[in-house]
């Protein structure tokens, strides 16, 4: 792992992130640039301290799961997200048929329309991120594990997921 590479390829990333990027009101007194670091860990689902340590080159080596946060937290692309995992000291993660990484721009639409219901599926019918509304509509889809992840196979073998529609529109849908 290289502390210093890692810290600024991190700082970089952030600066190089607008609010509005990301969903967030810009604010009026705001002296950073890009992003800060508390809505960065925000982003990705960790502590201020923890990822400031990261930036500060006092972290510990971040686990595979921490860099994956982190990547969908900054937007990452894939190159860049296999760039942190080197940084991090992983081997960056094989790509798999299963499309699961939501490209940066996708994610930018997708902050943009926080008021709107809106997922985004992958061709195998797996939910990979939603707005707040559209949990609020039809539940976390993004919770599912498995099989259960595709609302393919769940249309199949969930009748919870058959009640969403009308009985008059299975036969179509199937």
């Amino acid at each position: 792992m290289d502390r210093a590479q890692l810290a600024h390829f991190l700082r970089t990333r952030r600066e190089a992130l607008q609010p509005e990027d990301v969903g967030l009101p810009r604010g009026p007194r705001r002296r950073t640039g890009g992003l800060r670091r508390e809505e960065v860990a925000s982003l990705s689902g960790m502590s201020t301290d923890y990822y400031s340590r990261l930036e500060q080159q006092r972290g510990p080596r971040p686990s595979e799961q921490m860099l994956a946060a982190l990547a969908r937290g900054l937007r990452l692309s894939l190159a860049e997200r296999d760039h942190l995992f080197q940084l991090g000291g992983h081997a960056a993660p094989h790509r798999t048929v299963r499309a699961d990484h939501v490209n940066p721009g996708m994610m930018r639409i997708l902050d943009r329309i926080q008021d709107t219901p809106a997922m985004v599926v992958n061709h195998l019918g797996e939910t990979l991120a939603q707005t707040p509304p559209a949990v609020a509509l039809l539940g976390d889809e993004t919770r599912h594990t498995g099989l259960a992840r595709s609302l393919h196979h769940r249309w199949y073998t969930d009748p919870d997921t058959r009640r969403l529609y009308p009985a008059e529109t299975h036969a179509t849908h199937s």
